[in-house]
């Protein structure tokens, strides 16, 4: 694999995007999602987060989409808007290259640049050691678990939460 160009996303991207997220919809637990989305539906939250001013990044090598990653609202009420929630998504064959690690620290340093204040990772799955080690090497920290409150595959699934702070954090209003 060729060096990988980590660049803010584009329309022409959502295909590949669209793919790479329909097959952690049928095959993991990193999203609850149970049904995938169609490309109508990802171009209109790729849409809706960017027409907001929330950042979503691409990663490129071999002049494929190799990975995405976005940061959204945490929660929607007004209180919790210097907070953003990530997602990372890589397909099977990008998996341990980096390129998780490389997305993720793009989404951090954007989205401080954004001014947001706090990032909360909300981890499908408290055996997905990969996303919960990408996460940890960026600099979050573990702040609970919520146990058994995802079902998906016939089986229940914690959803693992982990934080960190974006630029100057807490330490100042914004």
């Amino acid at each position: 694999m060729s060096d990988v160009l980590i660049r803010p996303a584009a329309a022409a991207d959502l295909p590949a995007i669209t793919a790479i997220y329909d097959h952690a919809v049928r095959t993991g637990t990193a999203t609850f999602e149970l049904t995938p989305p169609d490309l109508a539906d990802m171009t209109t939250r790729f849409g809706n987060l960017t027409g907001a001013g929330f950042p979503y990044v691409v990663a490129i090598a071999d002049g494929q989409v190799m990975g995405y990653a976005y940061a959204g609202p945490y929660r929607p009420r007004p209180a919790y808007r210097f907070t953003v929630e990530n997602s990372v998504y890589l397909p099977p064959e990008a998996r341990r290259r980096g390129i998780g690690l490389k997305l993720l620290t793009a989404l951090i340093e954007t989205s401080a640049e954004r001014g947001f204040r706090q990032m909360i990772a909300v981890i499908g799955d408290s055996a997905n050691a990969a996303s919960i080690g990408v996460h940890t090497r960026a600099g979050f920290e573990m702040v609970g678990v919520h146990r058994n409150v995802g079902f998906k595959f016939g089986r229940w699934l914690d959803t693992v939460m982990m934080q960190r702070e974006l630029g100057p954090g807490a330490s100042t209003a914004p």
